[in-house]
């Protein structure tokens, strides 16, 4: 094999040899890998990993359904007992959940997440609630009324989200990091390794990188058994359990048989299509007789679809108004007090079709900031095209405290009500920024610029521009409800932890 294997940090270094190593010095030198799991190695390793996964997710969906009937009947006013039918019950609805995949899903995926697959999780606590109710006394001795009905379906679709979120932040805890292989050019190797590290749902590390073009017996069609042998042997000593092929050809025939020989030996692996760059994962498969043919969706918004998130983004945040009306005028009040100057911070940005807009902050700094920017440009921590400091001298004493907690976001609610934002979209740049954004990214701008969004996820200060205006561009190429919900649920917890802000 004339490939060449190499650290993230050190390329060119051949390895023909049967005793190919995982890892490379800073210096070239070569080190034996030091694998997280002694007794087994490569696919084995991988196969454990996985099964631990489906352990855990399996135990957290047996708690989930007899948490919700429990707590359903310790909060009923009426007489009822679980029938010893329901014993039989469980392992048939479990059953159901491996049918619908729930407990295959993350052995392929890098990253484990439990909201993708919250319709599915839906869908089982609503056959769960109607089999319950609609056997009469089969499963639950007693009847259950429609309250009671509701109650253990929302329950029991809470506990399967609630406990497979823990389940799967117990398996990443417990379970060995995830060794991957990259297989592709420097610029994909060095994204992807950026990508496997701070992001939640992943425990994944990049132990390697093989030039795509220098693998060509790996990707020849025959099937031999040396070179079964060649790449069986190469994965046990790197100790890989996925290989993340990201091909720079449109022609896929060497990547196929790429793809063929990794999964022949039983390495897992990930694909990074060049084509979904372009058209997100909103795409449709059609089965031409045998023929697989990717349909893509439209790029804008059809009226309904615009009407159905102007609706949600109107009673979303008049609610959203009412409930924090009162955290407000506590801001307010301690802007004022601790410095001089208004209470709000106006700013001009760009909107849906590049209409400029005013947007609302609480105000956070001194007021003459954008004058000492300047002097502080040599500080600036953040990536290219924008400017962030971590501690900035400019922030005032209440400042820290909102910006914190992101209460300083709360006036944007105005925005939206106005009909100037929504609650998930598009980045708002500032003039400088959008001055930046070229091309197709500037179709960012067919959606209405979001209070949150995938960039408030990633941490704006951490994510380039020119990246920033890709996951944009990619937002509304793949826009639906759920997608925003997702946002906004992911959203949460990012806000609580404080990260980025």
């Amino acid at each position: 094999m004339d490939g060449k294997i190499a650290d993230p940090a050190v390329t060119g270094i051949p390895v023909g040899r049967s005793d190919a190593v995982a890892r490379m010095g800073s210096r070239g030198v070569l080190r034996p890998a030091s694998s997280p799991i002694a007794e087994a190695r490569g696919p084995a390793a991988s196969l454990r990993r996985d099964s631990i996964f489906r352990r855990l997710l399996l135990l957290a969906d047996a708690l989930a359904i007899l948490g919700a009937f429990l707590l359903t009947i310790a909060l009923s006013s009426r007489s009822l007992q679980l029938t010893w039918a329901s014993a039989a019950g469980l392992p048939i609805l479990l059953l159901g959940a491996k049918v619908s995949g729930l407990y295959d899903r993350d052995d392929t995926l890098l990253r484990k997440t439990t909201l993708e697959e919250a319709p599915k999780l839906f869908q089982l606590a609503t056959l769960c609630a109607l089999v319950a109710w609609m056997t009469g006394g089969l499963i639950v001795r007693g009847t259950l009324d429609r309250h009671q009905a509701l109650f253990l379906w929302l329950g029991l679709a809470f506990l399967l989200i609630l406990l497979r979120t823990a389940a799967r932040m117990i398996a990443l805890r417990i379970a060995p990091a995830e060794r991957c292989l990259v297989i592709g050019d420097e610029a994909a190797a060095a994204t992807i390794s950026s990508k496997l590290h701070g992001h939640t749902g992943i425990r994944a590390k990049m132990v390697a990188h093989l030039d795509l073009d220098k693998i060509a017996p790996w990707s020849s069609d025959a099937l031999s058994t040396s070179k079964l042998s060649e790449v069986r042997d190469l994965a046990r000593k790197l100790d890989v359990h996925r290989a993340i092929v990201a091909p720079r050809s449109a022609d896929a025939g060497e990547v196929l048989d790429l793809v063929r020989t990794l999964k022949a030996v039983g390495v897992r692996v990930s694909v990074l299509p060049r084509l979904l760059e372009v058209v997100g994962s909103s795409v449709e498969f059609d089965n031409l007789h045998g023929i697989t043919v990717m349909g893509v969706r439209r790029f804008e918004l059809t009226r309904s679809s615009a009407s159905v998130k102007r609706v949600f983004d109107l009673v979303c945040a008049s609610l959203g108004l009412l409930a924090v009306s009162p955290l407000m005028i506590v801001a307010a009040a301690t802007i004022k007090l601790d410095s001089r100057g208004p209470v709000f911070f106006r700013q001009l940005r760009v909107g849906r079709h590049g209409r400029h807009f005013h947007i609302l902050k609480f105000r956070t700094m001194v007021t003459n900031a954008e004058e000492l920017k300047e002097a502080l440009r040599d500080r600036n921590e953040a990536r290219e095209g924008f400017f962030k400091i971590a501690d900035d001298p400019r922030v005032t004493r209440a400042g820290r405290v909102l910006r914190k907690t992101a209460l300083d976001e709360l006036p944007q609610l105005l925005n939206i009500l106005k009909g100037e934002m929504s609650l998930v979209g598009p980045r708002p740049l500032v003039l400088e920024e959008d001055m930046r954004v070229h091309g197709w990214h500037r179709r960012r701008l067919e959606l209405t610029p979001g209070m949150t969004g995938h960039w408030q996820i990633l941490g704006p200060a951490r994510v380039p521009l020119r990246e920033m205006a890709a996951i944009d561009y990619l937002y509304v190429a793949n826009w639906s409800l759920w997608t925003d919900i997702k946002i906004l649920l992911r959203t949460i917890p990012y806000v609580i932890g404080c990260r980025g802000l």
